[in-house]
């Protein structure tokens, strides 16, 4: 997958998965770095592909004064450098059309966020990078109205796609994950993901900041290994209580171990069948 993603092609897995992971968002130079150096060592002595995930910036955010960041600029370089130095590929978030070209400079993997991905123009402008295109699944819709988001990817002429679930709305303040929507969008024909840390987000809170269950993050990945999915993407975090930005649905660093452990026995075990 690693080699895959440097070359610009994406590719099903079946007797292992890869892995998307990293903080909610580039915080600083010293928090990437431990976190990237961390999980691939994790990676590597587990024999699990790596890629390394940070967002820029975070558009998408309920308070005007919650944190969104250190500036587009010197947190794309922070990513690109953490990555070199790594040898790690990487994934960041784009949110306007022009900022496909900007982003695509620095990662190998361009995301559309999920409240996005029916953002014609967003899909149509990170397609004509060329880079990986990673699709979330909005919470509103169903697995298979992806197709739509796909075509516009696809009949732009990139077909360097996955797609990540990552919950549905139930109700104002909670996400369920329908593990039915994993296969139906395998059907596609490209890698699906699932994220396992977003799923138990609990939005729309009175406080203007999102609340999770971290609890469940275990439950929840290893439902979707079962179920055949191609990758998981997490955030973690050393710290998650003082993180900036999403700390209240991270892994923290320290848990990453165990739980990828435990997937990895479930994945062999499915693998036997």
């Amino acid at each position: 997958m690693l080699t895959s993603l440097k070359a610009g092609k994406t590719e099903l897995l079946t007797d292992t998965f890869f892995l998307f992971a990293g903080p909610c968002v580039v915080e600083s130079e010293e928090v990437c770095f431990a976190i990237a150096t961390h999980m691939k060592e994790l990676c590597t002595l587990l024999h699990i592909p790596y890629v390394f995930k940070a967002s820029y910036r975070k558009a998408n955010r309920s308070r005007l004064d919650s944190f969104t960041g250190i500036g587009d600029e010197q947190a794309l370089k922070i990513i690109k450098k953490v990555c070199a130095e790594l040898d790690l590929p990487s994934v960041t978030d784009i949110h306007e059309s022009h900022e496909a070209e900007m982003a695509a400079a620095y990662v190998d993997v361009l995301q559309i966020p999920a409240f996005l991905c029916r953002q014609t123009d967003l899909l149509l402008a990170a397609a004509k990078t060329g880079k990986v295109v990673n699709i979330k699944k909005g919470q509103f819709i169903s697995p298979e109205a992806m197709k739509f988001a796909v075509d516009k990817v696809k009949e732009s002429g990139n077909t360097t796609i996955t797609l990540t679930e990552r919950g549905t709305m139930l109700g104002y303040s909670d996400l369920v994950v329908d593990y039915r929507g994993i296969p139906t969008m395998q059907q596609l024909g490209y890698p699906v993901i699932l994220d396992i840390t977003h799923s138990l987000q609990q939005p729309n809170q009175s406080s203007g900041v999102t609340g999770g269950l971290p609890r469940l993050i275990e439950t929840i990945a290893k439902a979707g290994i079962a179920t055949g999915v191609n990758g998981i993407f997490m955030e973690t975090h050393p710290d998650p209580k003082n993180a900036k930005s999403d700390g209240a649905n991270m892994l923290a660093l320290d848990q990453t171990e165990p739980l990828l452990a435990k997937l990895l026995a479930i994945k062999k075990a499915i693998s036997a069948f």
